[in-house]
């Protein structure tokens, strides 16, 4: 399995990152599929997920500035984040959960985000 994360970079605050996780091995659309993210000095953290029967669910602190959401004929995850704030740097995750096995999760490598204000 391989889950790669593209997309990130600088962006001024206000601005807009889409992320992109291609997957292999498995198929984003058996999977809750899931970004999360890691600042400095914190612990990783949800940022969003969507399960195989399409349920997405958000964190409070980016409510309303994103959007998650795969492509099934390309086997990819994507987040639309806008209206991005400092507080938004961080390396963001790709993950995938198996529904059957709840315990069983990978990870990508992970893209960062620097958000400059």
């Amino acid at each position: 399995v391989q889950l790669v994360e593209s997309g990130g970079g600088l962006v001024q605050g206000g601005g807009s990152l889409r992320l992109s996780c291609a997957a292999s091995g498995l198929t984003v659309s058996s999977y809750t599929m899931g970004w999360y993210r890691q600042a400095p000095g914190k612990e990783r953290e949800l940022v969003a997920v969507i399960s195989s029967g399409g349920t997405t669910h958000y964190a409070d602190s980016m409510k309303g500035r994103l959007t998650i959401s795969r492509d099934n004929a390309k086997n990819t995850l994507y987040l639309q984040m806008n209206s991005l704030k400092s507080e938004d740097t961080a390396m963001y995750y790709c993950a995938a959960r198996d529904e059957v096995i709840a315990t069983l999760w990978y990870w990508g490598q992970g893209t960062q985000v620097t958000v400059s204000s």
